[in-house]
């Protein structure tokens, strides 16, 4: 902040590290990370060392279609999903700075990228059951932590978090309460460095929950019972599998079963589909996932097929039939 002519001159690199550090203190260490990463990579190189109450709309317009067309690494685009994350912060800012400095700024709320949808991939029952045969042919503990995915829906975070004390073979449940996920570490001068492993709450407050075992996933876990500080993908307390590799190790088992190349997430898309085709009811499939709203859980996996709409639609005729 200068002063100039009477009237305080904020730069917008100025205002954004106080905007950060006014909220470091209520944020996890990994949404500080994501953060410092926006306005180091993104903001602040396009709008460092202007004075914030000059940023104008069109400005911004055009920084958010030249990301669209030519952001990231490889000059090849962002995501309209990142895009929208990092005016999302500048609006935050933005916001900051008007109730701190009260300078009006352009009204940025209808900036945003529609999302193309994506069709949901999910593996084919066939695709399942040989994943399932080859994963319970060879039991390993990291295996056992793929199957734990595929038939409870929990994420990759969370599995690669879990530890044995979340797990009652005698309730019948595992507790979701930490994810774990690799972030960008900074330096004093707020220059990316390296990465480390973080191990948190998980992603929102929904997605801490107990989640029911099946009795046949139960009967493959019981055998394998480790310490209970033991992570469950290695069974040791000094040792755990991140993200990345566990990723890895089921991309080579798809390979070694013949089973298409798809992410790891595709394991919870596939169970909460099998779910919805089991006729499970909607709010409890939807506290299993972690959702924050039964809304979220019908938008992504209720899609009827036309078979479904027909025969629901030939409810209809008891109606005709009763005017005869």
């Amino acid at each position: 902040m200068r002063k100039g002519n009477n009237k305080k001159i904020i730069y917008f690199n100025d205002a954004a590290l106080t905007w950060l550090c006014y909220l470091m203190p209520q944020l996890k260490e990994s949404t500080i990370s994501k953060y410092k990463n926006i306005l180091n990579h993104y903001l602040i190189p396009a709008f460092g060392e202007k004075r914030i109450d000059c940023i104008t709309y069109a400005e911004i317009y055009s920084f958010s279609m030249n990301l669209l067309s030519t952001g990231g690494l490889r000059k090849k685009g962002l995501s309209a999903k990142t895009i929208n994350g990092i005016i999302s912060v500048l609006r935050s800012i933005f916001v900051f700075a008007d109730k701190r400095y009260g300078i009006n700024l352009p009204d940025i709320k209808n900036i945003y990228l529609k999302q193309p949808t994506k069709p949901l991939i999910v593996l084919s029952i066939e695709e399942q059951n040989t994943l399932s045969q080859y994963l319970l042919k060879n039991i390993t503990p990291c295996n056992i932590g793929i199957l734990l995915c595929l038939y409870t829906g929990i994420r990759i975070g969370e599995i690669c978090a879990l530890k044995w004390s979340s797990i009652s073979i005698a309730e019948k449940t595992l507790f979701i309460h930490q994810s774990m996920q690799r972030i960008q570490t900074y330096d004093s001068r707020n220059e990316s460095r390296k990465t480390k492993i973080v191990i948190t709450s998980p992603k929102s407050p929904c997605s801490t929950r107990r989640i029911p075992i099946p009795e046949e996933i139960l009967t493959v876990l019981a055998p394998q019972i480790a310490n209970g500080e033991a992570f469950v993908l290695t069974g040791k307390c000094n040792k755990y599998l991140e993200p990345r590799t566990l990723e890895n190790r089921y991309k080579a088992i798809l390979k070694a079963c013949g089973i298409r190349d798809v992410r790891f997430h595709t394991l919870r898309h596939t169970f909460a589909t099998r779910c919805i085709e089991l006729g499970f009811d909607i709010k409890c499939l939807s506290e299993i996932l972690g959702h924050a709203s039964v809304n979220i859980t019908l938008n992504r996996y209720v899609h009827p097929s036309m078979k479904l709409k027909q025969d629901n639609m030939n409810k209809l005729s008891v109606l005709l039939a009763s005017e005869k």
